[in-house]
């Protein structure tokens, strides 16, 4: 497929720039593949569509504020500072992106803080906004990252244009995220709310969690009109013995097996054994689904409404069938649901 097919027009309306009152009380769209039909609800009524011994497959990362601003040493101008991954605990170095990057220069030390009680020094280039920071902290490793947490925003997505609102902290985080290590949410979990999860509990849903610490590669434009020469960046995953044994037992009973968001389906799909059973791993991923893509693990999945020409969209496409997608996302726009982190949801069965 071509990258001109996942385009599209999207009313600047639809754009979510707050989350519904209540998780569970977005807006749900129920699109189903053997018929074709397409069903609208409320988020909290997706249990209706689960039996006792189906599976949730859930990505526990937890997101980090991972968004700093600080001032460049001598001139005073500000830096926007965007935390991506840390690669040495004990040196304190991290790859980061930087605003405005023609600025910054190895050597360059940025001061954050009004007290100015963090600084950085760049000591690399790695891309045109990429950079690796040596942070200079006097304290111990807790007090360095403690420090970063309270200096650090919420790493709201671009498109919203508002400041960032302490509620965001806590909004734009599932109820269930226990790793850190992600700069967005897995946001399709961001519709479950402590009660429906107890309700999907006493129904006896199963639960399954796996890790997949979403970096920015996710989100970075397809730029290539042929889909396979486009790369994804690589983002670190983890699946244990625990995880694996539920979900292998789910598919071994033929029972219905929800990824619940894009970020779980690639994980799923980067550890499938020869014989179509989910493999323990730790490690990396940089998996591009596509149509056509043969799905080896869920057979149903659970995502939010993603912009156009984005690898998200290229997945659920391949999921769904591409001209099931089209037609729901012409019915998306029509009724008006709303788009992408804070927007509403999806389910295909």
């Amino acid at each position: 497929m071509k990258l001109s097919q996942f385009e599209f027009t999207l009313p600047e309306d639809l754009l979510a720039e707050f989350p519904s009152e209540h998780r569970d009380e977005a807006k749900l769209m129920v699109v189903n593949r053997k018929d074709g039909t397409i069903e609208h609800k409320m988020f909290k009524d997706v249990i209706n569509y689960f039996d006792e011994k189906d599976v949730m497959v859930f990505n526990n990362t937890k997101v980090f504020p991972a968004r700093l601003y600080g001032n460049k040493e001598k001139t005073g101008a500000k830096i926007e500072v965007f935390l991506l991954r840390e690669l040495n605990p004990e040196t304190r170095l991290w790859d980061v992106l930087v605003d405005p990057a023609r600025k910054i220069r190895i050597g360059n030390k940025l001061y954050f803080g009004e007290d100015e009680s963090l600084v950085a020094e760049v000591i690399d280039n790695t891309t045109n906004r990429g950079r690796t920071l040596r942070f200079l902290y006097d304290g111990s490793y807790q007090d360095f990252r403690n420090k970063l947490t309270e200096l650090g925003q919420t790493p709201l997505p671009k498109y919203i244009k508002r400041d960032v609102v302490p509620e965001d902290a806590e909004r734009y985080q599932t109820i269930y995220a226990k790793k850190e290590g992600a700069v967005a949410a897995p946001t399709a979990g961001l519709h479950f709310s402590k009660h429906l999860l107890k309700r999907l509990e006493i129904k006896g849903v199963d639960f399954a969690e796996v890790t997949l610490h979403i970096g920015l590669g996710t989100f970075n434009p397809v730029e290539v009109e042929d889909l396979s020469k486009h790369k994804m960046d690589s983002e670190e995953i983890m699946i244990d013995s625990e995880a694996t044994s539920v979900i292998n037992n789910a598919k071994s009973e033929k029972r219905r097996i929800c990824a619940v968001g894009t970020t779980v389906m690639r994980t799923l799909e980067s550890a499938v054994s020869s014989n179509h059973r989910l493999n323990e791993y730790n490690g990396w991923t940089n998996k591009f689904i596509f149509p056509p893509h043969d799905f080896s693990i869920a057979n149903c999945m659970i995502t939010n409404f993603h912009m156009p020409k984005s690898t998200l969209l290229m997945m659920i496409s391949a999921f769904a069938g591409y001209d099931l997608m089209e037609k729901a996302y012409k019915e998306a726009i029509k009724e008006k649901y709303k788009f992408y982190s804070y927007g509403d949801a999806m389910l295909i069965l």
